[in-house]
């Protein structure tokens, strides 16, 4: 199948690169002359031959806003566009009200997979018509993980953000428990190997996990989380899911803390929030403040099988 993708970042170079493995032709676009292949959108619609199918993955908000517009009026009736970004589900209804006002399909599509989805695939939560999702099937099936899970239609335009966006509210308080378990067991005056009884958690247990095991990653490399500051960002999407919480009347207690632990790393050196940090730099490759000012890249722990 032939694919535009707009934003050829961290995330999206790396989901170009699966899709022409797997024999896909993809023409990219990104303002990084270096990493494109045209040197404008237009050049990029003007490559791709009709029905057209546009996979847009760049920062929410703006951006995104920024984007979908231009292709709006690039694009023609009966081409398509996906929004694989980390977008808001309320601005997924508003471009799909958009572009099909000009005849143009939308889809939303909600991505997990950090660092390690070329090699292992990402986990795709998708919203949208029945017809659109079934025409980018051929997309969806090789950027999934192999196998009978990594793919879900969740529902119309906007689901597919929307469970992203709840996914990466679990994420939050999973990291936040490990963060204050970590706090807790380095604490004690009885527990003399810290790094040891983490590892050893690593099989025969009810929280044996990936990010266990990147924890047990960023223990090694550091034992005493020494080289980090506990200061840890928020996406935005642990937000939206809080407000979404309070939307729906729906308690949310344990990832509602989470995100305001984070607010709190920011005003303190916590051993807790050290660990939120390792694992966003674990997983995800996301910076971290170093305590000796330097920054660190993303891991290369390998995910266990899906």
């Amino acid at each position: 199948m032939e694919l535009g993708i707009i934003g050829l970042g961290k995330m999206g170079g790396n989901m170009a690169e699966r899709l022409r493995r797997g024999g896909h032709t993809v023409v990219g676009y990104d303002r990084n002359p270096d990493v494109s292949d045209v040197a404008t959108v237009e050049e990029l619609v003007e490559r791709l031959s009709p029905p057209r199918a546009v996979w847009v993955m760049v920062p929410a908000g703006g951006p995104t806003h920024e984007t979908v517009h231009r292709l709006g009026e690039l694009l023609q009736a009966g081409d398509l566009v996906v929004d694989g970004g980390n977008s808001h589900y309320v601005d997924d209804q508003r471009h799909g009200e958009e572009l099909a006002a000009k005849g143009v399909g939308f889809v939303d599509c909600g991505v997990s997979g950090g660092v390690w989805g070329l090699q292992n695939g990402y986990a795709l939560m998708v919203g949208g018509d029945e017809d659109n999702v079934k025409r980018l099937m051929p997309i969806f099936e090789t950027l999934k993980p192999e196998g009978e899970y990594g793919f879900v239609h969740s529902g119309k335009i906007g689901a597919g953000h929307f469970v992203k966006m709840v996914h990466n509210g679990i994420e939050y308080a999973m990291m936040q428990a490990f963060g204050e378990g970590y706090e807790l067991i380095e604490a004690s005056d009885v527990v003399t190997n810290v790094p040891e009884t983490f590892r050893s958690w690593q099989e025969g247990t009810v929280i044996r996990s990936w990010l266990l095991d990147l924890l047990n990653r960023a223990l090694t490399e550091d034992p005493e989380l020494d080289d980090l500051r506990g200061f840890a960002n928020d996406s935005g999407e642990g937000r939206w899911t809080v407000q979404a919480a309070v939307d729906h009347a729906v308690p949310l207690p344990a990832i509602t803390a989470s995100l305001f632990a984070r607010f709190s790393s920011r005003q303190d050196d916590s051993p807790a929030m050290k660990v939120v940090a390792a694992l966003r730099n674990q997983f995800g490759g996301h910076a971290v403040e170093s305590a000796k000012g330097a920054d660190s890249p993303g891991a290369d722990v390998t995910p266990p099988p899906v």
